[in-house]
């Protein structure tokens, strides 16, 4: 799940069930993605696999459009991926960078996510709530880029295949021989 670092301070303040609602990494598997690959080739193998997606994501998630079109002043904007959470009562709103987390692509999205609830939001639902969804990203970089933003925003990175089973063997090989389970007699 997403820690408290990973969180802009916003949505900390406003509702701790967010915290709980999305996690800190996806695991892509199912889009048999080649190395490397597009943002487009990434959409695209999403919204061909929503099912799964959606499975992958969690409960309560709503699909409502991909390249959802947002007009601000005389310009026309996409995010990659608009969903409803019934949950949360909000927008959510995916921006796909297959590549390494920046920090310019938090002002991108939340860009998207004031068009949204300033264009798009119903007067009974929640702010709208923004995943950048990396590549890869480094958690120091990822928390100081949402240190200081207001917008309810977090960074998760995807991977699209699951670690090496003698890497999980091995970490959870490590998580057993740290904790302090004796054994009980």
């Amino acid at each position: 799940m997403i820690g408290n670092a990973k969180l802009s301070t916003l949505p900390r303040e406003l509702n701790t069930d967010i915290t709980n609602t999305f996690k800190d990494s996806y695991v892509f598997e199912f889009l048999n993605l080649p190395e490397p690959h597009s943002e487009s080739d990434l959409q695209m193998g999403l919204i061909k696999q929503m099912k799964n997606f959606i499975l992958e994501l969690g409960r309560d998630f709503i699909f409502i459009d991909e390249e959802y079109k947002v007009q601000v002043g005389n310009s026309d904007f996409y995010i990659d991926l608009v969903f409803y959470h019934r949950g949360l009562q909000c927008l959510v709103a995916f921006e796909l960078k297959a590549d390494t987390f920046k920090p310019e692509h938090l002002g991108q999205l939340n860009f998207y996510l004031e068009a949204l609830d300033r264009k798009e939001r119903k007067s009974h639902e929640n702010p709208s709530i923004g995943i950048l969804l990396c590549k890869d990203k480094q958690s120091e970089v990822v928390e100081f880029a949402l240190s200081r933003s207001l917008s309810p925003a977090m960074v998760a990175e995807y991977q699209t295949q699951l670690p090496d089973k003698k890497l999980l063997q091995q970490k959870l090989h490590e998580i057993f021989e740290n904790s302090n389970i004796k054994d009980v007699e």
